[in-house]
């Protein structure tokens, strides 16, 4: 953990095509999204889904803008303080402490031949999810997918493709 910190510490800003699935929870949905981010740290950030819907979600670094072209809205919010900031896309942007707000445990079960998985769990409760599961390629450390696990027994995967790092 300590040592992905490290290498992030690290990066300025980088980009990646991502597939975002969901699966599980109350209603026992499944679905699956695609699209690309731009990640420029600290706190900027600009996700943009493709398909099936198109949707974007900015962050300046003070607000996180959604829009969402059906609803014909865009919704304003806060960026969360540093230390509030431990969604797994917060703590991409640069905000959070994976040693700090996590304790971690290496998990041999979710591993692949070409990923290593770290299950961290944060240190105080989250709304939001119960743990996440980092898939990082065990020689660049780089991050290729990050699961959370809900409360209602959903899991929500964002897998990383084509990641290029300070551009």
């Amino acid at each position: 953990a300590r040592a992905i910190q490290a290498r992030y510490d690290g990066i300025r800003d980088f980009s990646a095509d991502f597939v975002h699935s969901y699966r599980g929870g109350l209603l026992r949905t499944e679905t699956r999204e695609r699209g690309t981010v731009v990640v420029k740290r600290p706190g900027r950030m600009k996700w943009i889904y493709t398909a099936p819907e198109q949707k974007q979600f900015v962050a300046d670094g003070l607000k996180v803008y959604s829009y969402i072209p059906q609803d014909r809205q865009v919704i304003v919010s806060d960026v969360p303080a540093e230390d509030q900031a431990t969604t797994p896309a917060l703590f991409l942007a640069g905000k959070g402490d994976i040693s700090r707000d996590f304790s971690a445990a290496y998990l041999t079960d979710a591993a692949t031949q070409d990923t290593v998985a770290l299950r961290l769990t944060p240190r105080k409760a989250e709304p939001e999810y119960e743990y996440l599961i980092m898939s990082v390629d065990p020689t660049s450390l780089q991050i290729r997918a990050l699961t959370t696990r809900d409360a209602q027994g959903g899991e929500s995967t964002l897998t990383f493709t084509n990641l290029k790092e300070n551009r």
